[in-house]
């Protein structure tokens, strides 16, 4: 077993996990200051009012982000699979 091609296999798998994650962080750190922000304007500090934004833009994100995350995990499992084989040598 090669540990080079293990330790590029690894990284490109944590790459590549993080790309598919970054706009559900990205979203979610928007509405996360932008909700903080009328908080602390209004005075309000009810925490469902944190909360319940930020999971309705996660689920829209997921909505339209669905075909794309897809497509770039169904790549990622393949490529897993066709190094697999050489790393095992």
């Amino acid at each position: 077993m090669n540990s080079d091609m293990a330790y590029e296999l690894i990284k490109i798998c944590l790459t590549e996990g993080a790309i598919v994650i970054a706009p559900l962080v990205i979203i979610s750190l928007i509405v996360g200051v932008a909700v903080g922000i009328f908080q602390s304007v209004t005075s309000i500090q009810e925490q469902s009012l944190t909360f319940v934004p930020k999971l309705i833009a996660s689920g829209i994100t997921m909505w339209l982000m669905a075909p794309w995350m897809l497509e770039k995990m169904t790549s990622l499992v393949a490529l897993f699979f066709q190094r697999a084989g050489e790393v095992l040598k």
